[in-house]
């Protein structure tokens, strides 16, 4: 690529997300929750790296840590960089962190350089997107995007804790939370780095991939409900075995999903009463995560199940009830951003990986406020959400090289303020 970030600048990059995973709940792995002691320190480490890079600072109302980097002239509309701080229980060191680390080295060149951009950049580090202690998802990003719900806020957590008293026991005023969001007018668009989690830029053997939508999911609670007996004396062809039609069912969700591409499911879950060695299961509950990058995919996936869960439970005699509990529209990355990945990858001759994001990214949330693009940087065997996640320093420069590529050449489509970077 015709920029270049310094093998020091990336040996920086994963210096600093060294650091930050020293910002733990627990000595055994990292753990960062929402408003917690360890995301004020992040909060604070982050925003030193941000003021470091010439950005103005300040923390939001909801807990997002932000810095912005003027433009040629004062008050431009932003291009928005971001992930998220937050993590996972036992989680590794890259995922969120990453997109938000390569983001301020970026602005850093740019500063270092003197360079101003015909318009601002604003770096976000979210401050939930994870959801692991109130059990809800994106809560930075939404409300940046202006779809924060105000009911969350008596949500609580394991201890028994409001999302309400959370935040003012951290300094902030839970009244103020509309006014993080942002106006359309004041972005141009959202960009995000992270890492794949998943396995296929390494069986293509290529560093960097382009987005092209963040899946749509849904999720259910499904329970059937056979008859509990005597494991010795209930001969087979009479029993109603809940956890034998559980299992047809778990095939028949694989079935659905591996017919269609970029759709998968899951049975993640599965509680089984009473749950003793010699007793016929009489109930079994059971998750169903499906997914797909399309959601007309998803929904033809769902309609195929559910009679098929249906002959299932009637066939072994069980009664069936479907409760949905997640529903969430897949989001497709703009084509226009898209184009401008593809681009930069392709100008150093590298070969371009379109692919969809299985999993979750505050770009969901912030595509209800402009359009957005996402950036996939291989990680070692797809391995993430685990102490075990890892990259390459060579996989995290190729990511920065991309990311201050795109930032340098940036063009605004379809947008009113038809800003064009020279």
């Amino acid at each position: 690529m015709n920029i270049s970030v310094s093998r020091s600048t990336s040996a920086a990059i994963l210096s600093r997300l060294d650091t930050l995973a020293h910002l733990s709940e627990s000595d055994d792995g990292l753990t960062r929750q929402y408003l917690s002691v360890e995301h004020r320190k992040a909060n604070e480490l982050v925003g030193s790296w941000m003021r470091e890079a010439g950005m103005r600072v300040h923390q939001d109302a909801i807990g997002n840590i932000i810095g912005r980097y003027e433009g040629e002239h004062e008050g431009a509309p932003a291009l928005l960089i971001g992930s998220h701080l937050d993590t996972v229980v036992m989680a590794g060191k890259y995922d969120g962190m990453l997109g938000v680390v390569t983001a301020i080295q970026c602005v850093q060149d740019l500063h270092n350089r003197g360079i101003q951009m015909p318009f601002a950049i604003e770096v976000i580090g979210f401050a939930d997107e994870e959801g692991v202690r109130f059990q809800s998802t994106y809560l930075g990003s939404r409300a940046i995007a202006g779809t924060f719900r105000k009911e969350l806020l008596e949500a609580r957590d394991a201890n028994g804790m409001t999302m309400a008293d959370a935040l003012r026991a951290f300094g902030l005023d839970p009244s103020q939370i509309n006014t993080a969001a942002k106006r359309s007018e004041d972005v141009i668009a959202y960009l995000e780095l992270h890492i794949e989690q998943g396995p296929v830029l390494e069986s293509k053997g290529e560093p960097v991939g382009v987005v092209t939508a963040i899946a749509g999911a849904t999720r259910r609670l499904v329970t059937l409900s056979g008859v509990a007996g005597h494991a010795g004396t209930v001969p087979m062809d009479h029993r109603q075995d809940a956890l034998l039609a559980a299992a047809e069912c778990s095939l028949a969700v694989e079935k659905v999903a591996a017919k269609r591409t970029h759709c998968v499911a899951t049975v993640g879950r599965m509680e089984v009463s009473p749950g003793a060695t010699n007793v016929i299961p009489g109930s079994v509950t059971f998750s169903i995560d499906i997914r797909a990058d399309e959601d007309v995919k998803r929904t033809e996936a769902l309609a195929e199940l559910d009679p098929w869960l249906t002959k299932i439970a009637e066939n072994r005699g069980c009664t069936l009830n479907v409760e949905t509990v997640h529903e969430a529209d897949s989001v497709a990355c703009a084509p226009w951003i898209v184009r401008q990945i593809e681009n930069a990858i392709s100008t150093d001759k590298s070969r371009v990986v379109r692919l969809p994001s299985g999993a979750g990214h505050d770009a969901a949330a912030m595509a209800d406020l402009t359009d957005v693009g996402m950036i996939f940087v291989r990680c070692a065997g797809g391995i993430s959400h685990n102490p075990d996640e890892t990259i390459t320093e060579a996989d995290a420069g190729t990511g920065a090289d991309l990311l201050l590529q795109i930032i340098e050449n940036f063009r605004v489509e379809d947008h009113s303020c038809s800003i064009e970077s020279t």
